[in-house]
């Protein structure tokens, strides 16, 4: 995902590549045309998609595609790739999954395709090769570059549940009344995805998207394929490279999730990470008061944040055309910290701006940043985001049905954190999905990957990085120590980290033993 303002495992990078629009479910129906199949395929129940050929084609679709043309500048071409909708039935109905390749330069030193995956879950990637190509610098000419837009997402056969926001994430309040106001808007969520899109709901899942990757490798006449997954992307790494042994290169997780919290409560046990982030964010506006009139220290700058809070629980602030209640104004927070550099920084910092001067009755028309989040919250312009996102999450694993045990998991986070555990705690859609078609992938315990991380990471925590490093022995972990930061190699800036995992690209050899680099001074952020 790399929404920055969204997403809750997004980072910034696929921010800047995402392009937006509304989109109506359509299942395509058509069937592959005809393939000569050689003998050994004959029982692979898989091998009309394996073998088809793809039509490579301009990724440019119209005057106003900027992520078409930045591909199309970068040399890259697109193409559909047809897998079953549902792999337990690969004679019925199918979909299409979008990919973007830019090819290798360095023929004679070709190590093959490396996939790509931003996150989210739901995030687009097929726009990413050109700048995943430029951190990867010399040894880029050595791979494809492979964008792909998971099943049900951007330029793939889409999804769209019709509804009023682009999130299913909310806060749950500041008491009962708010919880059971979320749980009922959550509840509605839920009933339009079954009411939209009941007949493809079980069928988004991670374990999917994985049956789908190993289609792509296949249609691409490899063997084996890299990878390179950030954030809900690292699980999908994990998901994939469990499911198919031996059909990976190399491997590079980037803001690593452990499997055994992964789920549709991911956001809990984030609370920590989160509010260290925000108190660094604090000090960081306390410094440049001037500028901003939050407040001239720290404290002073978390108690404008909270005083916010408490006008709109008493009166939903008004800011342009929207309306921002008790139960968006932490998710304003929470989607303010996840890029540790002075522009998210000074973004946020006029966010919560217009957020007090609304709060003080002044009339305010918000900056770009804090628009384009109430603009996804409280429209639908971004249904198909939140709708796949949250059909991913409830398709991979259950979640608890009854409401009280979130009622008492939020009474208990707010005690140590008001203002984002009633976020990190909360009821979701989840509550009220069908239950999910399959088990939850048990995780190898013997990958050789490189695993990237930074301490303060306030989405993929830390302890989740390391946690998995540990169940692996053979992987090595590259820490960025010091950064509020989600999602490193190439997007923050840490020629350390960089180097490390371009040497790793390049050799396909480990590091060997962990790697400790530093972040830059709070006061040189780019």
């Amino acid at each position: 995902m790399i929404r920055s303002t969204p997403s809750p495992y997004g980072t910034s990078a696929t921010a800047r590549k995402v392009a937006l629009g509304l989109v109506t479910l359509t299942l395509a129906l058509t069937a592959l045309p005809a393939t000569t199949l050689p003998a050994q395929a004959a029982s692979d129940p898989l091998a009309r998609f394996h073998h088809q050929s793809l039509d490579w084609k301009s990724c440019v679709r119209g005057p106003d595609d900027a992520t078409g043309k930045e591909l199309e500048e970068a040399g890259a071409q697109c193409a559909d790739v047809r897998v079953p909708l549902d792999y337990g039935d690969p004679g019925g109905r199918t979909i299409t999954v979008a990919i973007s390749r830019i090819r290798a330069t360095d023929t004679r030193h070709r190590v093959g395709p490396l996939l790509l995956n931003g996150g989210g879950p739901g995030g687009q990637t097929l726009g990413d090769p050109p700048w995943v190509r430029a951190a990867m610098k010399d040894v880029a000419a050595r791979y494809d570059v492979v964008g792909v837009d998971p099943r049900f997402v951007g330029r793939s056969t889409p999804l769209d549940c019709h509804w009023p926001t682009g999130s299913a994430f909310r806060s749950a309040g500041v008491d009962r009344a708010g919880f059971d106001r979320n749980t009922a808007f959550a509840k509605d969520l839920a009933e339009r995805c079954r009411r939209h899109a009941a007949d493809v709901l079980p069928y988004v899942t991670t374990r999917n998207t994985a049956r789908d990757l190993d289609v792509i490798r296949a249609a691409l006449g490899e063997r084996r394929i890299s990878y390179l997954g950030y954030s809900y992307g690292s699980y999908l790494g994990e998901v994939y490279t469990t499911m198919f042994p031996g059909r990976t290169e190399r491997v590079v997780l980037d803001g690593v999730i452990d499997p055994a919290r992964y789920g549709p409560r991911l956001l809990r046990g984030t609370e920590k990470a989160n509010r260290h982030a925000l108190k660094d964010w604090a000090s960081w506006a306390a410094a440049r008061d001037e500028t901003y009139g939050l407040g001239r220290t720290r404290g002073a700058v978390l108690a404008t944040v909270d005083r916010v809070q408490a006008a709109a629980a008493r009166t939903p602030l008004r800011l342009g055309k929207y309306r921002v209640d008790e139960h968006l104004v932490p998710l304003v927070v929470f989607n303010g910290l996840s890029q540790d550099n002075d522009s998210a920084y000074g973004d946020f910092a006029l966010g919560v701006q217009d957020l007090l001067r609304a709060a003080q009755g002044r009339q305010v028309t918000p900056s770009p940043w804090l628009s384009e989040a109430l603009a996804f919250m409280l429209t639908g312009s971004d249904s198909h985001y939140g709708s796949v996102q949250t059909a991913i999450l409830c398709g991979d694993a259950a979640a608890p049905r009854d409401p009280e045990v979130y009622w008492r998991d939020v009474q208990r986070a707010r005690e140590r954190d008001p203002l984002l555990g009633p976020v990190t705690n909360n009821l979701n859609p989840c509550a009220f999905w069908d239950p999910p078609r399959e088990r939850p992938t048990s995780i190898r315990h013997d990958l050789p990957a490189l695993l990237v991380n930074a301490t303060g990471d306030p989405r993929t925590t830390y302890d989740g990085a390391t946690a998995v490093h540990r169940k692996w022995p053979s992987s090595r972990l590259v820490t960025l120590r010091g950064a509020d930061q989600h999602a490193v190699y190439g997007v923050y800036g840490s020629s350390c980290v960089d180097t490390t995992v371009n040497a790793y690209l390049a050799t396909g050899r480990l590091p060997v033993k962990d790697l400790t680099c530093v972040a830059r001074p709070s006061g040189s952020r780019p």
